[in-house]
């Protein structure tokens, strides 16, 4: 099978199988006579004899659509900006809102922490200490972010477990409460004072502790992120410059190291550590401040990483759970990216529809679209 293979000759084993394909409009599928599995009461599945995927050119897009009922689901969970008109919807009786919950990933904030840029950027010198991370973590109000950035609709986060993980999460691990005070001091201590009266501190040397972060455009969330992190941060002295860019392109500075700082919600494809290697171990692809690493670059992460092998080969649960509070830990205290708030998840679906079980974890959806139905009563 190969790219011009007909849709009707692929072979799959699961409730749908493609039917057609129109490149960048969209997918039909049809039900597979053949599917394997069935429902509690004996009856075949799926119940749907046509899935059809739309490809919409973006969630603005795709939300105008649910809303007129040309769309009976949504790919994804919905933005904060959507809570409002979606419920009004839904009062209104449209659509079905679900609140999910706290979603397992929160938005997070890092610099290029790569020991090659040393060299070429005299900002490493206090980038690479963790007090600098530190100081900007006490710069944050987090209540005020959540209530700012997420309409209201978040929880504080300090790591990047957030609570909806319950069987994971820490809730004892090292904490930076809104303190400018704190933050100053961190600063001072490390050499960074605003000695020439701009706002800005600096070294001895006079390089700024001014950066650009680079973000996606076009997300709301996002936006406002960045422009509470900025302003909060310029209160003790750091500045950054915020820098929209195209997803692709930001993507690809950041496999190429190519930024100071990048703000934006990394996903994890599972709540076990374990299966999330990629982002723990200092070799990994998605260690973000410093990724595919030969050898630890720092003691800590060389830490993480002997505790992150023995975690994820253990097989007494409670001794699992006890190493990863220790990874957690030292992730805490070295803070190599900051996390500020998780957002609550709602997603919101077509009145008609039956038996959809949004869940936090991608897909959100599909991953039970063998037992949707449609009611004949809206």
């Amino acid at each position: 099978m190969g790219t011009a293979t007909a849709p009707g000759d692929l072979v799959g084993t699961g409730p749908f199988v493609l039917r057609e394909y129109q490149p960048g409009q969209r997918l039909v599928f049809d039900r597979n006579q053949k599917y394997w599995r069935k429902a509690e009461n004996g009856d075949a599945l799926p119940y749907l004899d046509r899935l059809v995927l739309e490809l919409a050119s973006d969630q603005n897009a795709e939300l105008l659509r649910l809303q007129s009922g040309a769309l009976d689901l949504t790919h994804s969970e919905l933005r904060s900006d959507d809570y409002i008109p979606v419920r009004r919807a839904e009062e209104e009786g449209k659509l079905t809102m679900v609140e999910l919950g706290v979603a397992p990933d929160a938005d997070a904030f890092w610099f290029c922490l790569k020991p090659e840029k040393k060299a070429r950027d005299p900002r490493f010198a206090f980038v690479s200490k963790r007090e600098f991370r530190q100081a900007i973590s006490h710069a944050v109000d987090r209540e005020a972010f959540a209530q700012t950035v997420f309409l209201g609709e978040a929880v504080p986060v300090w790591g990047p477990i957030t609570p909806s993980n319950r069987l994971w999460f820490s809730p004892n691990l090292p904490r930076y409460p809104f303190d400018v005070a704190a933050s100053r001091k961190l600063l001072a201590g490390i050499g960074l004072e605003d000695r020439n009266g701009n706002g800005v501190v600096e070294d001895k040397a006079g390089t700024e502790a001014r950066f650009t972060v680079i973000t996606q455009q076009g997300i709301g969330y996002y936006e406002r992120g960045t422009t509470v992190l900025r302003e909060q941060a310029a209160a003790v002295g750091i500045a950054l410059d915020i820098v929209p860019l195209e997803f692709s392109a930001m993507v690809a500075r950041l496999l190429a190291c190519d930024y100071d700082a990048i703000y934006m919600r990394p996903v994890t494809t599972d709540l076990d550590p374990a299966v999330n290697l990629d982002f723990w171990f200092s070799s990994g692809s998605a260690h973000l401040w410093n990724m595919n690493q030969e050898k630890p670059a720092t003691e800590w992460e060389q830490r993480i990483d002997t505790l992150m092998g023995e975690q994820a080969s253990v097989l007494d649960f409670q001794r699992r759970q006890q190493i990863f509070t220790e990874v957690q830990n030292v992730f805490a205290e070295n803070v190599p990216v900051l996390y500020f708030a998780s957002p609550r998840l709602y997603y919101a679906h077509s009145r008609r529809m039956r038996g959809v079980v949004p869940s936090i974890l991608r897909p959100i959806v599909l991953w039970n679209a063998d037992s949707f139905s449609i009611s004949s009563a809206r």
